[in-house]
């Protein structure tokens, strides 16, 4: 029988989720830490993310917060909706956009809840947007 062990990035997101939580029983502020975690990113990782974080602004009305230490948007329930995550953090070659169970993608049988993502134009903006507004039901 294998034995299941956890890389030190995973371990590293499993206490930021501690973190997280005992963060918010004290009352910290959720919008400070997305905008920390996304401040503490660097290259291609930073840029992606700032323009994801302006298009939830744009196009939801989602609460800011940290999810295992990355940028996330949560519904007015406090779930997460939707988390940006960075290539950098698990030595991935692409940074990725996942939605979560609370955003109202369904459709039919199959449907893609996360995407990889190398840069953004224009119309990666868009379509990205467009995704956004129907994951809140916009």
């Amino acid at each position: 029988m294998a034995t299941t062990t956890f890389s030190k990035e995973e371990k590293a997101a499993m206490k930021a989720a501690v973190a997280e939580k005992k963060a918010a029983q004290e009352g910290a502020d959720a919008a400070a830490a997305c905008d920390a975690a996304i401040a503490a990113m660097t290259g291609t990782d930073k840029k992606l993310a700032e323009a994801f974080h302006a298009l939830v602004a744009e196009n939801t009305s989602l609460a800011a917060k940290t999810w295992y230490g990355m940028p996330a948007y949560a519904d007015a329930d406090g779930k997460t909706v939707v988390a940006f995550k960075p290539g950098s953090k698990f030595k991935i070659r692409y940074a990725t956009i996942e939605f979560q169970q609370a955003a109202k993608l369904d459709d039919g049988n199959l449907w893609p809840v996360g995407f990889a993502v190398t840069s953004m134009d224009d119309a990666d903006k868009e379509h990205i947007a467009a995704i956004l507004r129907t994951a809140v039901g916009r």
